[in-house]
């Protein structure tokens, strides 16, 4: 069974309770029950008196101006520098003027998964600098932290004061006695649900969803709900205009459930976002949520109640197929179902990030065929495939990991005398015709480090870590970087002029507000074509993405809709292999 120590409740006062009428408290009644919310509701609001004189006011709104890096910390590095600020001055040289923000990867002190396993979530890693590095980032960008709050580093204080029986973190984690039946439970990793750890009382099998250093929080101990609530209100002052909810689909644990997405987690977000509307409103919420693709939209709430932002992982998958048979229509009539809850939420787009390509996203998109055809691809250019456990015992694949450059260009094709032999300069243009049908979409872009300045997969470190994942992770030098960017012949030099003038295109028109509207276009097959609408329906930019290597000729279409764009009705238009067409109207 699952046993939880859950400390015991002041006794609750009669009569009438004015924290009884606040927005948090029917969340803690429905979490930890009516005779407890009282008590704890005073708890939660005796912290947010404490941030609201701490937490300064900023601009909540998002525009068309806004996307965002995701890097690491120490992704530039320099010798002799504290990595933070080699990259707060790489960025401001290069990029302030074409992203709004950056989300720093955990930046926290951590003992495995680059940064996931957080040893301290108060700290900065001292070797990659302090607070203060962090805040000299703020001038130019707004911020994204993460929050890593469904598990915390086995090295960590807190499990450590578990596992010599300090009475404050008995109650933290979650410890399972006897051999329950947990066959239910979706597991992201083929690895054990549970760790045997010898504890002040003996050997105990703790709850460990994605490692055996990667403790999961008991959040059935209210305890856990308030400190975590503390430390995000924490980094809100610290300057998070967004934080990132990482894995936070695993968070509630009930034995006989699949310990995914149940209302308990739900109510979770619901609370922390109630909390942050309190007193740091400009904060968004960003649900990290790796399932298939209705699955993730739960994250939306009523589009009031829950996260502003949900990452799209349907879309790398769908993307990748799309260019892989030159065939937009899948991409398209899933674009076409997309609807928000309400306009005050939206997708957080992106093609890659720090993991890999998410297969399940796709599932009920994509045939099993189709996905196992992705699989394939992945392997033919020196990718690796992730695979999860299931159910029944048996295993399929979960994850791609690999490069998005490669898993859309086969490196070995570069090679003089392969018989798929191409340009650089196709490899480039196929590239970006994924990335601007990704920038195109309704929503505020997400680009990872390696996606912008043109990377290509690091198979090198995956030997050198044992991890997949690091395919995709690796550092760069400042010098060599900035020696490749100022050669107009490289592959970074080519991608990056190409990445920056599409997103100065894109912050310039007011069309692509993230609280705008969209209509996808049937003009033909290989093309994945949109109309983007501003929201006042003032600004309109067509975006046609030839997602072939073959030349298209198609008349454009009838515009459908009261705020749709007629200027180019039967209009013959002819896009190159790859060409990306956005049209002002």
């Amino acid at each position: 069974m699952l046993r939880t120590i859950i400390p015991s409740a002041a006794s609750a006062t009669s009569g009438y309770n004015p924290a009884m009428n606040s927005p948090l408290f029917p969340h803690l009644e429905f979490l930890y029950g009516a005779a407890r919310a009282p008590e704890l509701r005073t708890r939660a609001e005796t912290i947010l008196t404490k941030y609201r004189a701490l937490i300064q006011a900023r601009d909540a709104g998002l525009t068309e101006r806004d996307a965002i890096l995701i890097t690491y910390g120490d992704q530039v590095q320099a010798p002799g520098e504290k990595p933070l600020r080699t990259l707060a001055a790489f960025c401001e040289d290069q990029l302030k003027d074409i992203v709004s923000g950056i989300h720093i990867l955990p930046f926290y002190p951590w003992s495995s998964d680059d940064g996931f396993s957080v040893l301290d979530y108060r700290a900065v890693d001292p070797g990659l600098g302090d607070w203060q590095d962090i805040a000299a980032l703020q001038p130019h960008f707004r911020l994204m932290f993460d929050g890593v709050i469904n598990h915390i580093s086995a090295g960590s204080a807190w499990f450590e004061g578990f596992l010599r029986g300090d009475p404050r973190y008995r109650a933290y984690f979650i410890v399972v006695d006897g051999a329950p039946d947990l066959a239910q439970v979706v597991r992201p990793r083929a690895l054990p649900l549970l760790t045997a750890f010898q504890t002040h009382s003996g050997a105990q099998q703790v709850w460990t969803t994605f490692s055996a250093d990667q403790v999961d929080l008991n959040y059935q101990n209210p305890e856990v709900l308030l400190e975590i609530l503390d430390i995000l209100l924490m980094y809100a002052q610290r300057g998070a205009d967004f934080i990132r909810l990482d894995a936070i689909a695993y968070l509630w644990k009930q034995i006989g459930t699949t310990c995914l997405h149940l209302p308990q987690t739900h109510r979770v977000i619901q609370f922390l976002r109630a909390a942050l509307d309190e007193v740091a409103p400009q904060v968004h919420l960003i649900t990290e949520t790796n399932v298939p693709h209705t699955e993730n939209l739960s994250y939306f709430g009523d589009g009031a109640n829950e996260a502003q932002l949900v990452y799209n992982f349907a879309l790398p998958p769908l993307i990748l197929h799309t260019f892989q048979t030159g065939d937009a229509r899948a991409l398209s009539a899933w674009a076409h179902s997309l609807a928000l809850p309400s306009g005050r939420t939206t997708f957080f787009n992106f093609l890659a990030s720090h993991d890999g390509i998410g297969i399940n996203p796709a599932r009920g998109i994509l045939s099993e065929a189709e996905i196992a055809a992705l699989v394939s691809r992945v392997l033919e250019h020196g990718g690796l495939v992730s695979y999860k456990n299931n159910p029944d015992g048996s295993t399929s694949p979960y994850e791609l990991n690999i490069n998005y450059f490669d898993a859309l260009s086969n490196p070995h094709d570069l090679r003089p005398g392969h018989p798929g032999a191409e340009s650089l300069d196709v490899q480039v243009s196929r590239f970006m015709a994924a990335q601007a049908c990704m920038l195109a979409l309704l929503g505020v872009p997400g680009i990872y480090f390696h996606s912008l300045f043109g990377s290509r997969g690091w198979r090198a470190g995956v030997q050198q870590s044992g991890m997949n994942r690091t395919i995709n992770r690796q550092k760069c030098s400042l010098a060599e970087l900035q020696s490749e960017l100022a050669s107009q012949n490289s592959i970074r030099s080519k991608v990056f002029g190409q990445y920056r003038q599409l997103l100065n295109m894109r912050r310039s028109s007011p069309a692509f507000h993230p609280h705008g509207a969209q209509t996808i276009l049937d003009v033909h097959p290989s093309v994945f074509a949109l109309e983007r609408i501003a929201p006042g329906g003032e600004s309109h930019m067509i975006c046609m993405h030839n997602v072939s290597q073959k030349r298209v000729t198609f008349t454009y279409p009838s515009a459908t809709g009261p705020r749709a764009s007629h200027n180019l009705t039967g209009t013959k238009m002819t896009l190159d292999p790859y060409q990306i067409s956005w049209i002002k109207q």
